[in-house]
């Protein structure tokens, strides 16, 4: 059986290095048998992939892959407290913003970014609950932000 890292590996994709926060918070926060991600920016080598709404500046298909670089980036978040991403029993929930323009209607399929990757990379075990919300802004400009909620 190969480890949560091998099959990102063989998706092309790797877990970067924990993003840095934008305020006072910090990236994860272990309680119990769960790990609670803060909310995580399509950040990718310290820079947001895209910035403005989508169904504007941002097209669902750019906002589909800022979300899995959320996704990467929470997960990164995860490592960083837990030491070993196949520490991860079950990711429980998941929680997806877009910033999108008021006639955007597809937040599911942006939020389909992670819960697919998530499927892909831990198997049932990355089956969960989620919300995908659409909001008018999110912090710096932002198209997309994630948040974990997973079971260790």
């Amino acid at each position: 059986m190969s480890t949560p890292e091998e099959r990102l590996g063989a998706l092309g994709l790797s877990v970067p290095e924990v993003a840095k926060p934008v305020a006072a918070y910090i990236p994860a926060v272990r309680s119990g048998i769960h790990v609670f991600t803060s909310g995580q920016l399509p950040m990718r080598d310290g820079q947001l992939m895209n910035t403005g709404k989508v169904g504007g500046e941002v097209t669902q298909e750019e906002a589909v892959a800022c979300a899995q670089q959320c996704a990467l980036n929470a997960l990164a978040a995860i490592r960083a407290e837990v030491g070993d991403l196949s520490a991860v029993k079950r990711i429980v929930k998941v929680v997806c913003f877009v910033a999108s323009t008021p006639d955007f209607t597809g937040q599911p399929l942006v939020a389909n970014g992670v819960s697919e990757l998530l499927g892909e990379v831990f198997g049932d075990a990355g089956r969960h609950a989620r919300s995908a919300v659409g909001v008018p802004v999110l912090p710096l400009d932002a198209p997309v932000e994630v948040e974990l909620i997973v079971e260790v």
